[in-house]
């Protein structure tokens, strides 16, 4: 059974850092895109961050040069470091694992296929 567990969410003051993590389990985690995605209060749900196998990496403009996406094949792990965080960035997280080793859209949400339950970020001014 396929599970995607996040952790490291929490409230910051505007300009903090925060690193979120997120552990899957249940699937070969090694060839797929692991990707974060974020959904504010009354809006639709963004991707924010992707990676695949080959760890080549792709942003939301919105957020490049602030966050990190990485992950550790070992240990099973992918992770979100989030620096300069602004109020804008409040939202619940999430993350997410593609089905397929190779996507097209990787910060389109209807590419994956595996999602975790979210952690909730909170960055006040």
């Amino acid at each position: 059974q396929v599970h995607l567990v996040e952790s490291g969410g929490g409230s910051v003051q505007a300009g903090g850092s925060l690193t979120l993590s997120c552990t899957a389990s249940g699937f070969t985690y090694s060839n797929r895109y692991i990707a974060w995605f974020r959904q504010p209060p009354g809006k639709e749900r963004e991707g924010v961050a992707a990676i695949d196998s080959d760890g080549r990496t792709s942003y939301a403009d919105s957020v490049k040069g602030r966050f990190t996406i990485s992950k550790d094949n070992a240990q099973k792990t992918g992770y979100l470091q989030m620096n300069s965080l602004k109020s804008e960035d409040t939202a619940m997280y999430y993350c997410a694992a593609s089905i397929p080793r190779y996507l097209s859209e990787p910060l389109r949400h209807y590419s994956y296929g595996y999602w975790g339950q979210g952690t909730q970020v909170t960055a006040s001014s």
